[in-house]
């Protein structure tokens, strides 16, 4: 089960998102929330308000199991916006311009798969244990 959530037109660059984006990759819903609340970037505001969006849109899915614990930031990136041009007086009549970038943030939030531990073993574990033991046991002695 996946869900994402983008916001758009965010006055940042792409660049200088992408360098926050990479600290939640990966990491667990929690985990990464906490991350951005102590990022000392602006963009950790914005983003964070993303990925709890990114929740609220997974929980609003049908067939959600309903444990927050097991989600993670599946992807998370940053792609180039708009950008807003103006003109900066220079001396001399001249004129400079300013490049005012944007950035679209997206993030994606996926349920971890239960594991799953195997009953029984049956023979053929057993067989590969007892293997197992016999050449260490050899390769200490």
């Amino acid at each position: 089960m996946e869900a994402q959530a983008t916001a758009r037109n965010i006055r940042t660059s792409a660049q200088k998102a992408g360098l926050v984006c990479e600290l939640i990759r990966g990491k667990g819903v929690n985990q990464a929330l906490a991350t951005l609340q102590f990022t000392r970037k602006t963009v950790a505001h914005d983003l964070a308000k993303v990925l709890r969006s990114a929740v609220a849109n997974l929980q609003q899915k049908e067939g959600f199991g309903g444990d927050i614990d097991r989600l993670y930031v599946s992807a998370c990136y940053a792609d180039q916006g708009p950008s807003q041009k103006r003109v900066r007086p220079a001396p001399m009549g001249r004129a400079y311009r300013v490049v005012k970038r944007t950035a679209h943030l997206t993030v994606k939030v996926a349920e971890r798969p239960l594991k799953i531990a195997a009953v029984g073993g049956g023979a053929a574990t057993g067989q590969a244990k007892a293997k197992k033991s016999r050449a260490s046991a050899s390769a200490q002695a």
